[in-house]
């Protein structure tokens, strides 16, 4: 079939969005290719489709776990198939998606990057029949860029086991050197080819408002422009309150950050994406994967530390290319706070080698032991126990993991999985011989399709809802059948997990790459400084502003961002008082009158720019005031 051809059968669209096609087609020819597609632009078609034009396997490489998971559930509901491995994964699961992908018909294995380092990937990898390498979040890979992950430097050792095999790369913003970086961390070929989209938001005001009461600007916002929308927020606490606030004003919010289940935030996402809830308040950990083209604002009630995650969030307004409003309320406590977080993030390596000291005490590991451990991470009860502040506990990790001591994953809380490790003869024998159990196993059937061939997602206390029993009673038996092999029961973990790459050592002894340390130091410091200017840059339009920081240049202005919009406004002001100037002196020209007799007789003009230009003509001159008569000066 040709691209558009699966096009058509897939996803039931008839043509493709702008670039989609020439991606494709560089794909197709077996170049090694880089797509730089902003927000919403339909990245994942450009290798899904590839994928389905040709035989083998598409290796998609991403750390964001919510995505993948969402993108193999939408790849399986166009019955296409699609696996996935990430961190809290078990041995079962992963061997099983491996062997789908070997001896089944999968079309798509999504993988998190940490594991490509793992022996049974390296020992697999040769097994599988891959015509693709999609790489998704691709600047992850860039130390210049604003959220560089050590994993990503790994990509590039699978080149020697698919020799001939070309690698997409995937992002949505990359500035010039970052691009220039990514092809060369993945070894790109000679023939290479990039392909970017304007960053051009034609329908997408953008404004910066100064403003010391931030509360009070942003509910006049929403009050005054309609549809649903973003409020981005720097902080978990932060978010809940702004929703609150919102919510006492009667504006419709609800809030939604990384520190909640995936229940409860799949509820509220749901309940936005379905306009139930009007605006949703949120940290960055919202937006990801998020299709709603409807957005009419996002606003910035806090300065992001990048312009890069600044133009990704703000570009999830106006999807539909309809008008729609992308706001930052800025202060100078930004500055302050930003400036602040920078030096948080990097703390004395004497604070770093403690915590280490007191991790690997933590968890009973010798010196010379522990290479490998996977194990689960309880973080509040860590700090509780060493009276340790939540920045310094973060921010060590990340420095740990940079200098490859550790890995860490997102605070998983995946919901118990199961999976049926009988066939369907065996299924019903189980069920006529054990009545007491047939119950359990009919809900199961009867509510996760599927369940014989892809490890399901269930919820212990909706299956004791719907048989009217205890949900203990439940996890009872799904044990029982676990430990009879009938099932694979994996019960939920809300706790994430931690990986020691290498074995413990002496806290004095730990290596750290203090000039690689302080090269990331300076980037963010960069980041931060770009991000500081453009909300204090109010000479030059935003739009012009943002897209030049991206290495795209264009002498138009927007015409429709803050900057524009007062540059037109004074503009033509000017205008319209160099009009009542000439009307002022035709009007005196030939007799004296009274202030109110000659704004009388200025009526076709509002009275404040009247009273503004005479006050500007007696200050210049050109007027004279005399026994309360205005007369033209002719001196």
């Amino acid at each position: 079939m040709t691209s558009k051809e699966v096009l058509k059968k897939y996803w039931g669209f008839n043509e493709f969005r702008p670039l989609q096609e020439e991606i494709i087609d560089s794909i197709l020819n077996g170049f090694d290719t880089l797509a730089l597609l902003p927000t919403g632009g339909g990245k994942s078609i450009c290798f899904q489709v590839p994928t389905m034009s040709k035989e083998g396997l598409c290796l998609v490489i991403t750390p964001l776990i919510a995505l993948i998971k969402d993108q193999v559930q939408n790849l399986r509901s166009r019955q296409i198939k699609a696996e996935a491995i990430y961190t809290g994964m078990s041995r079962n699961e992963i061997e099983r998606a491996f062997n789908n992908c070997i001896y089944g018909q999968t079309k798509f294995l999504y993988i998190a990057p940490e594991r490509l380092q793992t022996e049974l990937f390296k020992v697999r990898l040769d097994q599988m029949k891959i015509s693709l390498v999609a790489v998704d979040e691709a600047h992850c890979i860039s130390q210049w860029g604003y959220d560089f992950r050590p994993t990503y430097l790994k990509i590039a050792e699978i080149r020697q086991h698919l020799p001939n095999v070309p690698f997409l790369a995937l992002t949505a913003t990359a500035t010039e050197i970052v691009r220039a970086d990514i092809k060369e961390k993945l070894k790109f070929g000679k023939n290479s080819k990039v392909f970017q989209k304007s960053y051009t938001r034609a329908n997408l005001a953008y404004s910066v408002l100064h403003e010391e009461d931030k509360f009070r600007k942003l509910i006049k916002i929403l009050q005054k422009i309609p549809g649903c929308g973003i409020v981005y927020v720097r902080s978990r606490n932060r978010a809940e309150d702004v929703a609150n606030i919102l919510n006492r004003h009667k504006i419709s919010a609800d809030f939604y950050h990384a520190g909640l289940d995936p229940k409860t935030r799949s509820t509220k996402q749901d309940g936005w994406l379905k306009d139930k809830i009007r605006i949703i308040v949120c940290t960055n950990a919202f937006g990801m994967g998020i299709d709603k083209s409807n957005v009419r604002l996002v606003i910035h009630l806090d300065l992001p530390e990048s312009l890069e995650a600044y133009f990704q969030e703000a570009g999830r307004a106006g999807r539909d290319d309809i008008n729609s409003y992308a706001v930052l309320i800025y202060n100078n406590t930004d500055s302050v706070t930003l400036k602040k977080s920078l030096d948080d993030s990097f703390p004395p390596l004497e604070i770093v080698r403690k915590f280490y000291y007191l991790l690997s005490s933590y968890f009973n590991l010798a010196i010379g032991a522990g290479e490998g451990i996977r194990v689960d991470f309880d973080l509040i009860k860590f700090l509780e126990t060493n009276n340790l502040k939540a920045s310094q506990c973060y921010y060590s990790l990340k420095i740990l993991e940079e200098n490859g001591y550790i890995q860490t994953s997102d605070a998983v809380f995946s919901p118990s999985r199961v999976i049926i490790t009988v066939n369907e003869e065996e299924i019903y024998d189980v069920q006529n011989r054990n009545p007491n159990i047939e119950p359990y196993i009919k809900t199961l059937l009867r509510t996760y399709g599927g369940i014989f061939s892809h490890y399901k997602d269930i919820f212990e206390s909706q299956i004791a809802l719907q048989l009217n029993v205890d949900t203990n009673q439940v996890i009872d038996v799904l044990k029982a059948l676990h430990n009879n092999k009938i099932i694979n029961y994996i019960p939920q973990t809300d706790k994430p997990q931690l990986v020691f790459t290498r074995s413990r050592v002496a806290s004095e002894n730990l290596l750290f790459d203090t000039k690689l340390i302080e090269f990331r130091k300076k980037v963010r410091l960069s980041n931060i400084q770009a991000a500081i200017k453009y909300a204090q840059n109010d000479l030059v339009c935003r739009s012009q502003q943002l897209v030049s920081y991206f290495g795209e240049f264009t002498s138009k202005p927007c015409l429709i961002c803050d900057v524009c919009l007062h540059k037109k406004n004074r503009n033509s002001l000017e205008s319209r008082i160099l009009d009542i100037t000439k009307d002022i002196k035709t009007t005196l020209s030939t007799k004296t009158l009274s202030l109110f007799e000659l704004v009388s007789q200025l009526d076709k003009y509002e009275e404040k720019e009247v009273l503004t230009t005479i006050r500007w003509m007696m200050d210049n001159g050109q007027i004279n005031y005399k026994n309360g008569l205005l007369s033209l000066s002719f001196s």
